[in-house]
């Protein structure tokens, strides 16, 4: 074999240190976002927030975040927007190796005015968060305010410490009983019987119980005895509690004898009671959410803008920055412009990430204005490949962009991965899109004859009729995805 030496002509990609950083900054979400910048103002000392707002400066602002979209000429308006793509950005703003100082150099990074550069204070108490109690902490404060021997005492801490988040025993009282034989504690089921009695009289009522129908009857004994359909509620919850469950409501009325107001009257208390005692104390965390952009009509035309508060300002510390020209020692100058070069990336690719959210979200409002017009039953079919075309940007990016990204509208906030969805054919050759069609299920199902509910199989024919042509399993999933139960689990007297 012998040795020979080719020449071959290729490309390939090379992704900078630059480039990198833009792509990964644009799939930040914005409280990821707000930690990276939090963590380049901790490491860059060029690097500082900008508390300081001019009004010029808030009006230009204003004009490079905002776009408006004319329902009439909704296309020739995104074409004026002045957008760039982010491979675009980086690759027609290199930076020289040595870069020109200027100590009125003014490359400020101007998003909006977080809330994270107004200073506290110190008169203003600092909010530290909520102190939560669970369940059995709740539990725990009531059996020490309750007279119990040491034994009682134990049995109740194990009895406490098996009740779920719903207030239900997750256990049975053999099993407590077992665990106490492995410590070698003379305990007998029927102690643990009188135990589990007396912390099922705790607040709220019901908790401890071992099933729903124990649950239930525990909260009817304590209403007094002349209240109304009370005796016959409590043999509805412990001969029929499975009619009730498959609400057969004929068999009931057949097998209590009770006509359907007298039926009506009594499953009108059972309503009143409360499934799942834990849920008052043990109370779930709240989540909020941070718009990224704002959606408002204005004068007859969408406006799209960048929400000004989803991320603080930074700016380059010019003190910092002119000391680069006047350092004594080549080390020292050189960490000055290294870390001027990282502030001034960062800087722009912060601009660039702006400028290509914006860009999809007006392109975005400009395919779904009849969403924003007339609700969920108007949204068009739409999929990453169709805003990729409109913007010329590469699909990928556009599943960057619209990933944890919300959008503040008139009809609530959403994320930007909401407006795309699949397709469904009309019978006019047209094509309806999946969530439009979860919309018209949702709205069937609100008017429907709770007495007679609508199956999947008449929901499907009642949109065959509008010329959406659905097969039954589809309906069936659009439904679950809806939380909706099955029409057999809608029915219901009341």
């Amino acid at each position: 074999m012998k040795t020979s030496l080719q020449l071959k002509l290729g490309q390939q990609l090379a992704m900078t240190p630059q480039l990198q950083q833009a792509i990964r900054l644009l799939q930040l979400s914005t409280l990821e976002l707000q930690q990276e910048i939090q963590e380049a103002l901790d490491g860059n000392p060029l690097l500082e927030l900008d508390e300081t707002v001019d009004a010029d400066e808030v009006s230009t602002n204003n004009e490079t975040s905002t776009a408006e979209i004319n329902t009439n000429d909704t296309n020739e308006n995104l074409d004026d927007i002045e957008s760039f793509d982010t491979t675009e950005v980086l690759e027609t703003r290199e930076l020289p190796t040595e870069l020109p100082v200027d100590s009125t150099w003014d490359d400020v990074y101007s998003a909006g005015t977080g809330s994270t550069g107004i200073a506290l204070d110190d008169d203003i108490p600092i909010y530290q968060g909520e102190t939560t109690e669970s369940l059995q902490d709740y539990l725990m404060w009531q059996v020490h305010l309750t007279p119990f021997s040491e034994t009682d005492l134990a049995i109740a801490t194990a009895i406490i410490d098996a009740v779920n988040e719903k207030g239900y025993l997750s256990c049975t009282t053999t099993e407590i009983l077992e665990n106490f034989e492995n410590e070698d504690l003379e305990v007998e089921l029927d102690e643990v019987e009188a135990v589990l009695k007396r912390v099922q009289q705790f607040d709220p009522l019901g908790v401890a119980s071992r099933n729903l129908q124990e649950c239930l009857l525990l909260q009817l004994a304590t209403y007094p005895e002349q209240t109304q359909w009370l005796a016959e509620a409590k043999i509805l919850l412990r001969e029929y509690i499975n009619l009730l469950g498959n609400r057969d409501y004929r068999q009931l009325m057949r097998a209590t004898k009770l006509k359907e107001p007298e039926l009506k009257a009594v499953m009108e208390l059972i309503h009143s009671l409360d499934p799942r005692p834990g849920n008052h104390v043990v109370s779930t965390e709240t989540e909020y959410v941070i718009p990224d952009v704002s959606v408002f009509k204005e004068h007859g035309k969408w406006v799209v803008s960048i929400n000004p508060d989803s991320i603080p300002r930074i700016k380059v510390n010019q003190q910092y920055a002119a000391l680069s020209n006047n350092t004594r020692n080549s080390a020292d100058g050189q960490f000055i412009r290294t870390h001027l070069q990282d502030a001034k990336w960062l800087i722009k690719s912060l601009e660039s990430r702006n400028e290509t959210l914006l860009k999809v979200a007006c392109c975005i409002v400009e395919q779904q204005q009849d969403f924003f017009e007339f609700g969920e039953e108007a949204m068009k079919p739409m999929v990453l490949n169709d805003i990729a075309l409109a913007v010329e940007m590469h699909e990928s990016t556009i599943s960057r962009v619209t990933t944890q990204k919300y959008m503040h509208t008139p009809r609530g906030i959403f994320e930007l991965k909401y407006f795309f969805s699949s397709h469904v054919s009309t019978d006019n050759g047209g094509e309806c899109s999946s969530t439009a069609i979860r919309a018209l299920v949702k709205k069937l199902v609100a008017a429907e004859n709770q007495a007679k509910p609508l199956s999947d199989s008449k929901i499907a024919t009642l949109l065959a009729e509008q010329g959406i042509m659905v097969a039954r399993r589809t309906i069936a999933k659009y439904r679950e995805s809806l939380g909706i139960p099955p029409s057999n689990q809608r029915k219901c007297l009341i």
